[in-house]
């Protein structure tokens, strides 16, 4: 992680919600004309169909929820065996109490005579090494995008700006199929509000995942599963969304697939426009090295705004030679223009807080992401137990420009100007490779077992210029100490095996043991510093799972992680904000492990509860 070598401040907002506490809502679940014990009840606030609060009926059939804030709500209620029901919305007034209509749970549909059970799959399920939400049964995700089902899962976070975390911790994988995105930030988040809902089928959410997956990373993995297309011809969607905040946001998509014999053809087109802004108050005191006395005081306010356009493209074949075999090939890419604007004002004081001078400091810059990528991968079932191997190969490359200005003007206590504004203006190319092959194989064995085994290799090439002018007299001077040429490359190498059995109706257990090969290098061309690391690392990860009955489950499970520190956290040349703040790469960085340990324990599908224990080394700030 890079340095930062000031002090910083962020103020922070406390609202405090003045609706009334005392309302509450209650009603009554009966089954057969009986009293439905323990079923589950959801209260959701209407606008968007998050939980409020749940709850689960007593012996009488009847449920209460206490402290309610005033607004809209709907009520959702599910018991094993029935029917899922929902209430029509309502408003809960002020000062105010509800009752709600007595919910008639129906058995859900039997055809003795088929000797088959039709149900649906409840919303969430536990399983050993995963939480998985089926967004195709939750009526609170139609006519919303993945971003807003993953803000509706359990653990997920999703903040103002489309940051993920999984249970407080920030910096989650997300799949798709599978797959590795290698998306983060923005350019992830402008994906997943793309891709709607109907596109998907379930969330796999790991906060430890099993040894099949990479050990990069302490937040876990989320793999979203898309709708397989069965149907034959044509199909399509469109959406238009837009928000509204300090200033607006807008998106539109559209999906297409054509499938006919073996050939499924599929598309997806979109455009982002994002506006947002961050307002940064950084508060610095200098002292005097001897006699530890307060010498002046910084007080940076700074007003930052990035907007720009994102245009996304994704198309792809896949071709069934059989039904054990099948070939596809996906290609993708966006290119992101944009502009970041930022505006600092610098007070210098005395130790007494008495205004001495003043910085004016604007930052300016024009930037654009492009990236290309392509996927061919296969799959091959080899027998009928379920046998299977599956391969793929990745190609991705990342194009950046970034043009800088920065200008300082300087003035005295009234105002006056003391010294020549200077300006730095700056030009930041930066190129990134990314080559991947991974193979899995899939063994079911006797007695409710099943191994897994793989092979993965990548390799990274990342090339990143920054290149600085200083203006001085109307004339353009290279500055030599803040220009620098870094280049970076790392190989991982990685191999695994996953053991897991069913050894009776309450028990499961899943043990797994991945290895991992670190080879990378650093060189500084400006300077000639250079630096290598080549290290193998093991990670294993343990599971048990204990179902008590139809309702209760606990899951038990241990992971080792590791985090690498990324090639800007590694890159020792200084990137300003303004002419006092400015982040530095560290070379010696170590990469950060951490074990961790999570108890769960999951209720009828509805309610989750988790205890986790992470012991970390080496932390990366």
């Amino acid at each position: 992680m890079k340095t930062i070598l000031t002090k910083l401040l962020l103020l922070t907002g406390l609202s405090v919600p003045v609706a009334s506490f005392s309302q509450m809502v209650q009603g009554k679940v009966t089954t057969n004309q009986k009293p439905a014990e323990s079923a589950s009840v959801g209260l959701l606030r209407a606008k968007d169909s998050s939980v409020a609060k749940l709850g689960v009926t007593d012996k009488n059939g009847d449920y209460r929820f206490e402290k309610v804030n005033a607004g809209k709500y709907l009520l959702t209620v599910q018991l094993v065996g029935h029917e899922k029901q929902y209430s029509p919305v309502f408003e809960l007034a002020a000062g105010a109490n509800y009752t709600a209509p007595v919910f008639a749970l129906k058995p859900l549909s039997k055809d003795l005579a088929g000797v088959t059970v039709s149900s649906r799959k409840p919303m969430v399920e536990q399983k050993i090494d995963r939480t998985i939400v089926n967004v195709e049964n939750s009526v609170t995700s139609a006519g919303s995008n993945a971003l807003e089902v993953l803000e509706k899962s359990p653990g997920v976070s999703v903040d103002k700006d489309g940051n993920i975390s999984l249970k407080g911790k920030a910096g989650v994988m997300v799949f798709i199929d599978g797959r590795p995105t290698y998306l983060s930030g923005q350019d992830l988040t402008n994906m997943l509000r793309n891709m709607q809902s109907n596109q998907v089928e379930l969330l796999e959410i790991m906060t430890n995942p099993p040894a099949k997956y990479d050990a990069a990373g302490n937040a876990g993995v989320i793999n979203i599963k898309t709708k397989k297309t069965k149907v034959f011809g044509f199909n399509g969607s469109a959406t238009v969304g837009y928000t509204q905040a300090v200033y607006h946001r807008y998106n539109e998509s559209v999906n297409l697939n054509y499938r006919k014999n073996k050939v499924n053809l599929f598309g997806n087109f979109s455009h982002n426009y994002r506006n947002n802004f961050q307002n940064l108050e950084i508060n610095r005191k200098f002292f005097d090295n001897t006699t530890k006395d307060v010498l002046s005081l910084f007080n940076q306010t700074t007003r930052m705004r990035n907007l720009g356009n994102s245009f996304n493209g994704k198309i792809g074949m896949d071709y069934f030679a059989s039904k054990n075999t099948t070939f596809g090939i996906v290609v993708n890419g966006f290119t992101n223009p944009g502009e970041f604007r930022s505006n600092s004002a610098i007070d210098i004081a005395s130790p007494t807080g008495v205004l001495q001078r003043k910085t004016i400091s604007g930052n300016y810059s024009e930037q654009e992401w492009n990236h290309f990528g392509t996927n061919l991968n296969f799959r091959q079932v080899l027998d009928t137990t379920g046998k299977e191997i599956t391969a793929d190969v990745d190609y991705l490359r990342y194009d950046a420009t970034n043009t800088q200005q920065l200008i300082n003007s300087y003035f005295n206590n009234v105002g006056a100007p003391i010294f020549r504004p200077d300006t730095l203006l700056g030009n930041l190319p930066q190129q990134i490779k990314i080559y991947a092959a991974k193979v899995d194989y899939v063994q079911p064995m006797k007695k409710g077992a099943k191994l897994e085994a793989g092979l993965k290799t990548s390799f990274v090439q990342t090339d990143a210029n920054a290149i600085y002018d200083t203006l001085l007299n109307g004339q353009l001077r290279r500055d030599v100490g803040r220009s620098n040429h870094f280049v970076y490359e790392e190989q991982i190498h990685a191999a695994y095996v996953n053991y897991s059995k069913q050894f009776s109706k309450k028990w499961s257990s899943q043990l797994g043991l991945r290895v991992e090969q670190t080879v990378a290098k650093g060189e500084q061309l400006t300077t000639g510093e250079t630096f290598t690391r080549n290290y193998a690392q093991l990670f294993p990860t343990v599971y048990v799972q204990y179902t008590a009955n139809q309702k209760n489950s606990f899951v038990l499970n241990y992971g080792r992680r590791i985090r690498r520190p990324d090639y800007e956290s590694l890159n020792p040349f200084v990137e300003f904000l303004d002419r006092y703040t400015y982040e530095k790469g560290n070379p010696y960085l170590r990469p950060q492990f951490s074990h961790n340990v999570e108890l769960s324990h999951t209720f009828a599908g509805f309610l989750t509860t988790t205890l986790n224990y992470t012991k970390t080394t080496d932390i990366i700030q």
